[in-house]
């Protein structure tokens, strides 16, 4: 697994998309109006934050926010990559009013 990308709960990749999503969603109901900016403003803050750890690796941050209902929400992902230096994270926020689920993937940059 990528050095860069920890299954931890308590990594800290983990931590700095945690911050990014409570950041912008913290306190906030859901509001279709929003959805834009705010999954616009957790990638551009979780890429900017991976960058500034300075490692060798190009990123994809994907960012999908739903309102809660009954139906739930579900996601899935699959990669063909080097398991030894390649990886991929998912971290899951939620309120009472909305879903929020942030996929990173790290793809090392072999020179």
């Amino acid at each position: 697994m990528s050095p860069i990308i920890h299954k931890s709960r308590n990594s800290d990749t983990n931590v700095i998309w945690r911050y990014c999503v409570d950041g912008v969603l913290g306190g906030e109901d859901y509001n279709h109006n929003n959805i834009n900016q705010w999954t616009a403003s957790i990638v551009e803050q979780s890429l900017t934050h991976l960058v500034k750890l300075g490692k060798a690796y190009k990123y994809i941050v994907t960012c999908a926010v739903v309102q809660k209902s009954a139906y739930g929400f579900h996601t899935a992902s699959s990669c063909f990559w080097d398991t030894t230096s390649d990886g991929t994270c998912t971290v899951r926020w939620e309120n009472r009013t909305m879903n929020c689920i942030v996929n990173v993937f790290a793809i090392a940059i072999v020179l």
